[in-house]
Parts: structure tokens; sequence; C-alpha cells
């Protein structure tokens, strides 16, 4: 039976970080019952429907943290899963108490992710980050405590305010936890045009110190034992996410929650985007159906290519009709083509010249 994923969205936070342009919200918490029941409901549906049992369940936002224990426990009750399902949760470094992660441990959550991005003060404050530059260590001990065997660090480099001395005190603090975390995401900083920093353009990221600083990152991590995954992405060995891959092996999913999106037999659709919107229509007895798309043949081909090409597992070679244009930017081995430690954040210039998007 094929891999198959749920996703869940949990779009309320405590605060909105400059950078972010997720939908999430710090204003509806009052909400928090009504969309947990909605979720509920609108899994159920599908359940009635004949939706197969999900290999990997991932809790997103937003901060799925922010509901209490026993609401996201609920929800998750509600998903059929097998055996040995992955159960991911996001959670912020604030919100990782022992008691939060043994009750998830208990509700059958076995996977954590934490956004740390960052343990140097001025950069957390630049991102507008509100845990503290402890934050790391004190997460680290709960997981470990709580009985976590494989979770995940988000780290972002690319801020104003960061130089490349504080990106190598961040990876030295992190790798040289007790407890290190064996995935870690390390994402570049993106200005997206509606955010407070989108508007900022005193700071946006430098692109060659944001280039230096992924590169940094890249070296210091393989040199601790962590193997690039995707350009965002590195592991220990068994220590791979399982949702992810099913993302970039165009695998299907279905997304539950106010702007959830959903990938099934060529057909890519999404819900509404606000919780009120969200609620209003489930409770309604109405499909929460934001839009939809059908996915031809030339696009399901060049999405293939392209998420492949962002992993290690690359493409065949005859995905190119020539690699001369982007040779120092890819490596070719065994009649595959990877993206090089260069060219992963010039991977869009490499994906322009596939066979497919042309």
């Amino acid at each position: 039976m094929s891999d198959f994923g749920v996703y869940v969205h949990v779009p309320f936070c405590a605060h909105r970080c400059d950078y972010c342009a997720f939908a999430t919200y710090s204003d509806r918490d009052h909400l928090m019952d009504d969309y947990v029941d909605c979720v509920v409901s609108e899994l159920s549906w599908s359940v009635a429907e004949g939706m197969p049992a999900a290999s990997s369940v991932f809790f997103g936002g937003g901060t799925p943290s922010r509901l209490a224990p026993q609401q996201l426990l609920r929800i998750l009750d509600a998903v059929p899963k097998t055996n040995d399902a992955e159960i991911t949760v996001e959670c912020n470094p604030e919100d990782a108490s022992l008691d939060r992660l043994l009750a998830y441990r208990r509700g059958g959550v076995n996977r954590m992710s934490f956004g740390v991005q960052s343990t140097q003060p001025k950069v957390l404050a630049d991102l507008g980050r509100r845990h503290g530059t402890m934050a790391h260590e004190e997460v680290s001990i709960a997981v470990h405590e709580a009985g976590f065997a494989t979770w995940n660090m988000d780290l972002i480099v690319g801020s104003r305010a960061e130089g490349l001395a504080d990106v190598a005190a961040t990876l030295a603090d992190i790798v040289g936890l007790k407890f290190a975390p064996p995935h870690i995401s390390c994402y570049a900083l993106t200005p997206e045009p509606a955010t407070p920093l989108g508007q900022d353009l005193s700071r946006h990221p430098d692109e060659d110190a944001t280039a230096d600083a992924y590169d940094l990152v890249g070296e210091v991590l393989e040199a601790n034992g962590y193997a690039w995954e995707e350009i965002s992405n590195w592991a220990r060995p068994g220590h791979e996410c399982r949702h992810n891959h099913l993302y970039w092996d165009q695998g299907e999913y279905a997304g539950f929650g106010s702007a959830a999106h959903s990938h099934r037999a060529g057909r890519r659709y999404w819900n509404v985007r606000t919780p009120d919107r969200y609620v209003a229509l489930i409770r309604e007895g109405e499909r929460p159906l934001g839009g939809e798309e059908i996915l031809d043949e030339p696009t399901r081909d060049f999405e293939r290519d392209s998420l492949a090409l962002r992993t290690r597992r690359g493409v065949p070679v005859e995905a190119f009709d020539s690699l001369d244009e982007i040779a120092h930017l890819v490596a070719v081995e065994e009649g595959r083509v990877t993206l090089a430690p260069q060219g992963r954040l010039l991977a869009n210039q490499v994906i322009i010249r596939l066979k497919s998007a042309n």
C-alpha cells in the first residue's frame, strides 16, 4: 500500500512573527473549541468516504502547541493511521514543557519539530521570536525526558542582524547539545510582501551573506553526521521526515482545517483561508473548499522533476537536454543529477533547464 499523509493546519498563534506570511492569526483563540470540533467533523466525512489510513500525520500552522494537548489529541484520535505512522507536531520552544510533551507521547505523537531559528539574542529579536536564548537546551532536555526518539529543530538564516559568527555560534550551540536533534531544517529568510519584514527594505536579507550562511550550515551539519536530504533539510541516518518525503515524492495527502492543502489523484485542492469562514461552512454541513486545480500530465512531470531535483535523489541525466550552462551548479553520479552545494540556493536556475519545464 502506498504511503498516504494527513496534514492538520492549526491557525492560532500567540504572536505573529515579522516574517510570517502563513494563514495564522493571533486574535482568534476564541474559536479554538469550535475549530477542533469542525476539524474532527471534516475528518469524519473523509473517513466515511474511504480515506486511507495515514502513514504520516503532521500538525503544522500557525502554532499547533497553542491548542491544549487534549484538543490536539482529540483531532489525532479522529485520524485513521497505520500501526507505524509517523506523527509530528510543530511546537514553539516556549510551549515545550515536559508535561505537554509527555501528554503528546501518551497520545501517540512520536516526532516533534521546534522553531528555534537562532540561539543569538539580537537575531531572535530581529525575527520577532519570543523564546529565550537557552531554549534549544531546554527543549532538548525535555524531548529526551519525554522519550522522543526523533525530532527536529528549525533554523533561519538571512536576518540583517545576523553575521556569519552568529550563524557559527548557533550551529555550535545546536550540534553541541548533549541530546542534539537528529533532524535539522534551515531556511533562508524570505521577505514576503505583506509582512512587516517585506515592507521594510532596510531589513531585507543580503543575498551574498545569506548564501555564505547557508554554505556554513551545510558544512557544519555534514561534518557532524547530518546527511543533506533536501535544500533546507539535513538528517542523521534513520531520522528523515517521512511526511516531508511524501511531498517531495509527489505523494498523496489530505489536508484538514482552514487553508490546508490536499493532493489526490492529480487533483490539488485547498480549504478556505480563514478559521472563521472554515468553522461557518463546516457548521452548515458544507465542504470548506477554497479552490482546486487539476494537474495535467506536463505539469505533473515538471513537478515530479523539480521536486526530485531539490533532494539528494536528484533526477536522471536524461531530464536535461544539456548540462553545459549549469555544470558548476550540479553533480552527476551514476547517471543522476543532483544539486552541488553551490547550486542549492540557485536551484531555480537549474530547474528552468529541465526538459519538463520547457
